[in-house]
């Protein structure tokens, strides 16, 4: 805790600042994804309604992002930091590789359906989205991709296989992930004896590209 008989009252004011920034500019996040909510794309959206959404006035807008695309950037960073943490700490040392895939799966799952509209904007995007909004998709990718080459070399998983195959291997179960949020969003919610056999197609699939990693021998 800082001494409050030296703290600069000034820091002090340039923090409240920074918080009351931090708070306007998630509101403004919160109320694109309102918006969103009500089946509009994002693309769709202006800066006036996404502001009067927020309680704003327009020019407000411009004091945390300069474009709309911006504001998508920042959605789609939000999602990755938080998907990735969840992911990370899912992948323990010790865990066998269907265990791993089980839990990953499971949270996963959970945060998907915690985070609907942030996810149909991401499916979304990823393909018919701006230049910006795509790039921003394929660099969160790239990260989940490498922090997943991470932890399969601490775990001790194909110590053998060379970074250049490990890395296509982790692709492909990254994308196969992706790929399944449509079949995640799209399972009507009262028929939850669904869900099990979903979950477990999801799993199946994953651990046939394990089981492919596997049998891959890297040729000299």
């Amino acid at each position: 805790m800082p001494n409050t008989a030296t703290t600069n009252p000034s820091s002090i004011e340039t923090l409240s600042r920074a918080v009351r920034k931090e708070f306007t500019r998630n509101h403004l996040m919160q109320a694109a994804l309102s918006l969103m909510q009500t089946g509009r794309s994002f693309t769709s959206l202006g800066i006036r309604e996404m502001a009067r959404e927020a309680g704003m006035v327009p020019n407000a807008f411009y004091r945390h992002f300069k474009t709309p695309d911006e504001l998508g950037v920042a959605l789609v960073d939000e999602v990755g930091v938080t998907l990735r943490q969840l992911l990370r700490e899912a992948r323990q040392p010790g865990m066998s590789s269907i265990e791993m895939l089980r839990r990953s799966v499971r949270v996963y799952y959970r945060y998907v359906l915690d985070n609907r509209v942030l996810f149909l904007f991401i499916a979304g995007e990823r393909s018919g989205g701006s230049l910006a909004l795509r790039t921003a998709i394929r660099h969160e990718v790239r990260h989940f991709v490498d922090e997943l080459m991470q932890d399969m070399r601490c775990m001790g998983l194909y110590a053998e296989m060379s970074s250049p195959h490990l890395r296509r291997v982790c692709e492909l179960i990254i994308n196969t992930m992706l790929s399944a949020v449509p079949d995640m969003l799209d399972l009507p919610t009262d028929q939850a004896t669904l869900e099990p056999a979903m979950l477990q197609n999801f799993v199946q699939q994953l651990q046939i590209i394990f089981l492919g990693a596997s049998a891959w021998r890297d040729k000299p």
